[in-house]
């Protein structure tokens, strides 16, 4: 009998998130929180390990008896488009502990199992074979942010924030319900019970006439998380009033592009190509709109939120070319985001707490105290412009290349976004490192601690890794990729 492998990866955290919880002595918490989660990686480099990266099918499958009366159930497994975002959201979970080791002071047992509940859910989004169990994963996540964001955040409106978040979100959520519910209706055996497991969603088509009304109802709950311009006011806002640590995991972690790529156009095939037009008409407006908007701040953190709105477009305009160069560009690209966006935003974390500030007007000259957390940006920053031997190069190019091919305008768009966004890194980059230190708390800052180090090299050596050998990645995703054209032929 094989090991449920990612049975225990859900069951890891909850446990540790009891334990940070129940134990008395706060100075526990965080300990017990990396722990759990350096255990769920190597749960998940497991997982890993012993996935077939030849067979294009779900693999590792777990399955059994959730809501017999209406035919739920709990059903998990991976594929090559789901597997390597199990480790890539893990570490950056243990980047968000390690950066929160000294700067949260305040009920650090509550913040700590927040945090793993999160990790939970995320990692159940990307596990789930059944939409019902999707859903659950889906809505659980929104709880530990509304708490993360109101009571830790940084800014005056923080609990503004966490409200209006929470709020797009669950209205984000009924469309996506209603259509998982069509769904399982339209699937409903001769003995009058209910589909909701993924596998035979895909194996038996609905209508074309419905499919338009699934699509557009997945497509809004879907929209409101990546989130697609204009959907997207409450990043900016959460960006400035929460947490930067939580602000790095919406950022880095794009749940509403993978459930596009996982549920909307899969499930809705023939209307996913009618409706080709909207997605790279959103796709085009969020690539041109992130990038003249982050070219527009003057504080990192509010520009490395308008530019992950300017990145997650370009996924989009991929996703909408519907062939495999454009699925393994947008699948790569997302795992990107994890890395590159979500270590990005910890660093300004750090810089934040250092210095109280990541605004302009109190930077300058961080680069002569700060050589190690500049030099990090840096490299990020160049893995989000795309720089050749980084993994942002291979991820940009695909996109480039499958939106070329199907859509000339799209293409000439996403380029000169790409053009905008150098000049906005760029630009507010040699402000906030170089030039005079006229903040005297710049002069003195501490520089990136051991274990801020050691995190940050692990996510930079695997961007350069995947950079010079990019079919590390590319050759996981293809089978699982070509399965998923094959659908929309």
């Amino acid at each position: 009998m094989n090991m449920p492998l990612l049975s225990l990866l859900f069951l890891t955290l909850p446990l540790g998130a009891a334990l940070t919880w129940l134990l008395p002595r706060p100075e526990w918490a965080k300990r017990i929180a990396l722990g759990s989660a350096l255990i769920d990686l190597g749960i998940a480099l497991t997982v890993v390990f012993q996935f077939n990266p030849e067979q294009p099918g779900f693999q590792l499958v777990e399955q059994g008896r959730w809501i017999p009366t209406l035919n739920i159930q709990y059903l998990v497994g991976v594929d090559g488009i789901s597997l390597l975002f199990l480790p890539a959201t893990i570490l950056l979970f243990i980047g968000v502990i390690l950066y929160s080791w000294n700067s949260v002071t305040k009920l650090p047992r509550l913040y700590y199992s927040l945090l793993l509940v999160l990790e939970t859910a995320t990692l159940g989004i990307f596990c789930s074979l059944d939409t019902m169990l999707f859903f659950l994963f889906w809505e659980l996540s929104l709880i530990p942010i509304y708490f993360l964001v109101s009571l830790w955040g940084i800014g005056p409106n923080r609990r503004y924030a966490a409200v209006k978040y929470i709020l797009v979100m669950v209205a984000g959520g009924i469309p996506l319900l209603f259509g998982f519910i069509l769904l399982a209706f339209s699937h409903a055996t001769s003995g009058g019970a209910l589909v909701f497991d993924l596998p035979t969603l895909l194996a038996t088509p609905i209508p074309a006439k419905m499919q338009l009304t699934v699509f557009l109802l997945l497509l809004l709950g879907f929209a409101v998380k990546i989130p697609v311009f204009p959907l997207h006011t409450w990043l900016p806002l959460v960006a400035m009033e929460g947490p930067a640590g939580v602000t790095a995991l919406l950022v880095g972690i794009k749940l509403g592009a993978y459930g596009l790529i996982r549920f909307a156009i899969p499930l809705a095939p023939q209307a996913a190509q009618q409706m080709h037009w909207l997605l790279v008409a959103l796709g085009t407006m969020g690539v041109i709109y992130g990038a003249l908007a982050a070219l527009a701040q003057t504080n990192l953190r509010r520009m490395l939120a308008y530019a992950s709105l300017s990145h997650v477009g370009l996924v989009v305009l991929g996703i909408a070319s519907f062939d495999l160069q454009g699925i393994q560009g947008s699948v790569l690209q997302l795992l990107n985001f994890t890395l590159a966006a979500g270590f990005g935003f910890l660093l300004i974390s750090a810089l934040h707490h250092r210095i109280g500030s990541t605004d302009l007007l109190s930077l300058g000259g961080a680069a002569r105290s700060m050589p190690l957390l500049a030099s990090f940006f840096l490299l990020f920053g160049f893995t989000g412009m795309g720089l050749p031997g980084t993994s942002g190069f291979p991820a940009e190019l695909f996109i480039l290349l499958s939106t070329f091919k199907h859509h000339i305008g799209a293409g000439l768009a996403a380029l000169f976004a790409m053009v905008l966004g150098t000049a906005y890194f760029l630009s507010l980059y040699r402000q906030a490192f170089f030039g005079p230190a006229n903040n005297p708390v710049v002069a003195d800052a501490m520089d990136l601690r051991p274990r801020e180090l050691a995190i940050v090299l692990v996510a930079a050596a695997i961007i350069l890794v995947v950079g010079f050998y990019p079919s590390a990645v590319l050759d996981v995703i293809k089978p699982a990729g070509e399965a998923w054209v094959a659908r929309l032929r």
